[in-house]
């Protein structure tokens, strides 16, 4: 019993800490023995670029995503712009239709994000494509960082960086902005080492030769194609500054609704990816793989629930200071989620209790998504999250 426990609390360490202690330290080495990566200056590199853009339904906001995106740096003649607004019922397509300088795509079905991307693949001819969501905002020059990095050639995908704009009232959503800072730290140290695993879709290009169409039924399309072009040897490099900024979720609900469809998407991308886990064929990616993600997203979050049984039956049978120590140190932790769930059910804002809470509810997505997905009840076809207004 003892040793399931040690090994279930070590996976669970690993998974959220221990892997960015080790990444940090083979990061260091590689620096050591072969210096920093380098990478050409912004505007050195600057290959024809289509970026595409998919919404549904974003009347309130496209106006402003447009606005946004005719701002962006890029050299005359250089960048194309297609908007696929397939399914939309409100004025989103009229509105995209006003402005000449870019492409509108629109058909009236709805079958989902990748097919209606697929489709505008079908129409792309340049070096590199740039995929990005309506409703986030891009900084003026991220295309400029994002192109610089093919002027390596084993590059294959750029992944630019999200950040999570929560607002001023914090709540329990603010936790996803904690999140994707800690995300984007791993994500910078994947990629010194040798790869990005896996791009979000707020923000990631890929040279337009590498894309490969993935299934329809396809749930977290961004993270296939990117994966899909790693397994065929190329890098995904990270661009830190290159931003695409959204709002936090509009509330705690909404933000799981959300990571329940990742993780479902998630247990999809490792069933249908599982050569990536081959130390054999690329061990740094297999090890970048399985640490980052394949771990969070299977074992982990059962692994959790494991050790802290484990822990209570082992500290009553025999109540050493360790594992009493550690049951308690687990149930003070697991109180003060609860706590936080409990404040924000009553929109009270104690912020240190909005990272336990948070942490929870992505172990819970995990679980609820495998379900799920298992049942076969997660849809390809996106559903919007309400996002806050600030």
């Amino acid at each position: 019993m003892r040793i399931v426990f040690w090994i279930s609390l070590f996976i669970a360490f690993y998974t959220f800490f221990g892997y960015g202690i080790v990444l940090f330290a083979l990061v260091k080495l590689r620096r050591l023995f072969k210096g920093r990566r380098t990478v050409a200056e912004p505007g050195s590199f600057t290959p024809n670029v289509t970026l595409v853009i998919a919404a549904y339904n974003e009347a309130d906001i496209i106006e402003e995503k447009i606005h946004n995106t005719l701002a962006l740096q890029y050299p005359a003649g250089k960048l194309s712009v297609i908007f696929i607004t397939d399914g939309s019922n409100d004025a989103t397509p009229e509105i995209v239709a006003r402005y000449p300088e870019v492409r509108l795509m629109h058909q009236p079905a709805r079958k989902g994000k990748i097919v209606a991307v697929h489709r505008a693949m079908e129409q792309v001819t340049t070096e590199v494509v740039v995929f990005t969501d309506a409703n986030t905002f891009l900084n003026s020059d991220a295309l400029l960082y994002l192109c610089r990095h093919y002027k390596d050639e084993k590059v294959g995908a750029v992944s630019g960086e999200k950040k999570v704009d929560a607002g001023e009232t914090g709540d329990a959503t603010a936790g996803e902005g904690v999140y994707w800072k800690y995300e984007s730290t791993l994500k910078k140290w994947d990629a010194e080492l040798y790869s990005v695993v896996g791009a979000a879709g707020e923000l990631f290009s890929a040279r337009t030769s590498l894309y490969q169409p993935v299934p329809p039924e396809t749930i977290l399309d961004d993270f296939m194609i990117s994966l899909l072009i790693a397994e065929k040897g190329y890098r995904i490099a990270y661009e830190p500054l290159a931003c695409a900024v959204e709002n936090g979720s509009e509330s705690i609900a909404e933000e799981l609704k959300r990571k329940v469809r990742i993780a479902a998407g998630g247990i999809q991308s490792i069933l249908w990816l599982k050569g990536l886990m081959n130390p054999f064929k690329n061990p740094v990616l297999a090890f970048e793989y399985v640490s980052h993600r394949v771990l969070r997203w299977t074992v982990t979050p059962f692994l959790l629930i494991l050790a802290f049984v484990l822990n209570g039956i082992i500290a009553q049978q025999n109540p050493e200071f360790l594992y009493v120590g550690l049951f308690l140190a687990q149930g003070l932790f697991y109180v003060m989620a609860l706590l936080g769930w409990w404040m924000e059910k009553r929109s009270l804002k104690v912020k240190i209790l909005f990272i336990p809470y948070y942490f929870c509810m992505m172990n819970y997505a995990v679980v609820a998504g495998i379900i799920r997905f298992m049942r076969k009840q997660q849809s390809a076809a996106w559903e919007k999250s309400k996002r806050k207004k600030v």
